[in-house]
């Protein structure tokens, strides 16, 4: 089934948000405690990224419920654990300088493209389980499920492959000359992949620079629905429930159903939307170019404030917003109503996660130092996203992990 959006354009008037705000100023180091709980905010652990400080930096920093992954340009990944900043393991993938995309997982392992490969590396130890040369140069890091992951390519390809069969095909040693093997389908659009693939149970969606969105059965690519738009879709795409939110290059935004892909609602920003938007219960944070941050009701599309100093989304933390503003400092919001109570200059942790799925900032230096921040007291995270993944906690708070002196940290700390 085919749904065409008809995009209307619609004039946006931006009103000036009036804020107070207490300012601190971070020249370098790590924020002092006094410092922080202005702000409500406590340090949860620090550490350091495994990296060549000489010629190395930060590429990537994303997470999930267990771990925070640091990928740096030379292709090392290092995890830690997320709740107690504990160095997991690190690991050298292909060559170095080579394009590489952010870490993703499922609930064992942790899976990366470099360049043409795809590796899996088991979460808890760091051991790899296998590595996969790619039929395409892939253009979106993957989408994985507990039993497939799908790459996009830039030819506007996506494959399937059995989390199983690879598994096999590398035990028995019959990798890379028998890869084919492993693929479950191969679905093709006119262009460019532009967002990872998406699998939410029966189905996997993916969009393409051709301005489509396709939903197809993640057994057999069995097309469910195509959506087209009137621009090219640039931006990742974002879930929540049975909904899914896509953004166009016409400058427009709209919510369809993930079953059918029946359009729920438009908005328009009126400029360019490249960043993906985030989700947290029923606020919907939506950050287009070079046009602040808008919140949205997520079930109605109904805009709920508007903050035009601010660039990214980072996390939501009890009834507070943390975004970054256009000079790169931390700013907190009240969440009903955006207005800006506090701004932090941590302006040397520029690599930032948008965290939709906890109550935790996860910001990095380019240098590889890495800082969790929480809300004061709260030592059992919130799970915004999947409350069903809290695990049991112990009671008493882990003492805070201090990464080593030497100068190249000890990769099995």
């Amino acid at each position: 089934m085919t749904v065409t959006v008809r995009i209307r354009l619609i004039a946006a008037s931006f009103l000036l948000a009036s804020s107070s705000s207490a300012f601190a100023q971070i020249d370098g180091g790590l924020p002092s405690p006094q410092q922080l709980s202005r702000f409500g905010l406590e340090r949860a652990w620090w550490n350091q990224a495994e990296l060549n400080k000489s010629r190395d930096k930060v590429r990537h920093v994303s997470m999930d419920e267990d771990m925070v992954y640091v990928m740096s340009t030379s292709g090392i990944v290092t995890a830690f654990d997320s709740e107690t900043g504990k160095r997991r393991w690190a690991v050298q993938l292909g060559r170095f300088d080579q394009p590489g995309y952010p870490v993703v997982s499922n609930e064992t392992l942790a899976m990366v493209v470099v360049g043409s490969t795809l590796y899996a590396i088991e979460k808890k130890t760091g051991n790899m389980t296998w590595t996969l040369g790619l039929p395409g140069q892939p253009s979106t890091a993957p989408g994985v499920d507990d039993d497939q992951v799908y790459v996009g390519t830039l030819e506007g390809s996506v494959y399937a492959f059995s989390l199983r069969k690879v598994r096999q095909l590398y035990q028995e040693q019959r990798l890379p000359q028998w890869s084919g093997e492993a693929i479950v389908w191969h679905a093709s659009a006119s262009k460019e992949i532009t967002s990872p693939p998406i699998p939410s149970g029966r189905t996997v969606s993916f969009a393409s620079r051709d301005g489509s969105l396709y939903s197809v059965a993640t057994s057999d690519k069995q097309l469910i629905f195509q959506l087209e738009t009137n621009g090219a879709i640039v931006a990742p795409m974002a879930t929540a429930g049975k909904l899914q939110y896509i953004a166009s290059d016409d400058n427009s935004f709209f919510a369809i159903n993930a079953s059918n892909g029946a359009v729920l609602w438009e908005y328009t920003a009126g400029l360019p939307i490249r960043l993906a938007p985030y989700v947290v219960e029923n606020d919907l944070f939506l950050t287009p170019d070079r046009g602040g941050m808008y919140c949205l009701n997520a079930t109605t599309g109904d805009q709920r404030w508007w903050q035009p100093n601010l660039r990214s989304f980072i996390a939501v933390i009890g009834n507070a917003v943390f975004a970054s503003d256009v000079d790169g400092n931390l700013v907190r919001l009240t969440r009903d109503e955006g207005g800006m109570t506090a701004s932090l200059a941590l302006r040397d942790y520029s690599v930032r996660v948008a965290n939709d799925r906890t109550d935790r900032i996860f910001m990095s230096t380019p240098s590889g130092r890495i800082v969790s921040l929480r809300q004061r007291g709260e030592t059992i995270p919130v799970y915004h996203k999947f409350p069903d993944r809290l695990p049991i906690l112990p009671s008493v708070e882990p003492e805070e992990a201090v990464p080593p002196a030497a100068e190249t940290p000890d990769a099995t700390n």
